[in-house]
């Protein structure tokens, strides 16, 4: 190109010559930054905390199959009075504004009562492996008004929820489905902020017939670092029941 070839001028929208374009890019962009992350992802989205199972937390004991029937099956009219959810719910801390994890949500039984429990300040993320049952929530929490409601697909070793994000967990009637749950476990702690309690409802049996003795379970959780609060019995009049309380 010779002395006398003039070089052509870009309009570039960040040059001079457009100087409103280049305002508004600034302001974009300072708008772009101050909206906080979670509006562009979704809950499940999201990864855990990396959490690195030791060899010793691997068990080798019998488990069941996790439930895939007709979801009816949870919505007995007498379950309310026989576990005593309002109990529980007190003796894990859930009050207005709490943020609770329904690990094992199947039908969102418990997540409609919790999300009832803990209002528009609080949360209640319903964790399940089965994705018809999430879709089966997400449709009963609308109809029923509870926006406060969150599903997340889980996986058989992890609830995938957020780091110190929650102040209480329960696990009912789920234990016994779970092949790792000491891995579980170390993610549900991860997950859980200073005063949190895990709760666990389950029944006394081997673990492959929809059960699991409670000192196991205690052994197991205790192994994932936990430390046992309680130990109920009012989940069932039976008594076959039991309602274990941990900490971090």
């Amino acid at each position: 190109m010779g002395p006398a070839s003039a070089i052509p001028v870009v309009n570039s929208m960040l040059s001079p010559a457009h100087p409103f374009s280049r305002i508004r890019r600034v302001a974009l962009l300072f708008v772009l930054l101050a909206v906080p992350p979670a509006v562009f992802t979704s809950v499940a989205s999201i990864p855990s905390p990396a959490v690195h199972p030791r060899s010793t937390d691997i068990i080798h004991r019998p488990t069941s199959q996790p439930y895939t029937g007709d979801l009816s099956a949870f919505e007995d009219p007498k379950r309310d009075k026989n576990l005593q959810v309002n109990k529980v719910m007190d003796l894990l801390g859930i009050h207005t504004g709490s943020a609770v994890a329904d690990i094992g949500a199947g039908s969102g039984w418990f997540s409609v009562r919790a999300a009832r429990r803990v209002g528009s300040s609080g949360r209640v993320y319903a964790v399940d492996i089965n994705r018809s049952y999430l879709d089966y929530i997400r449709d009963r929490a609308q109809k029923e008004k509870l926006p406060n409601i969150r599903t997340i697909l889980g996986k058989s070793d992890d609830p995938r929820l957020h780091p110190n994000s929650v102040d209480a967990v329960l696990l009912m009637k789920t234990y016994h489905e779970v092949a790792q749950p000491i891995v579980l476990l170390r993610h549900v702690r991860a997950a859980m902020r200073a005063g949190a309690r895990l709760g666990i409802i389950d029944r006394n049996g081997r673990g492959d017939d929809h059960g699991v003795n409670r000192d196991v379970v205690i052994g197991e959780v205790e192994r994932a670092g936990f430390v046992s609060v309680a130990d109920y019995g009012f989940v069932k009049p039976d008594g076959a029941d039991y309602f274990l309380i941990f900490r971090p």
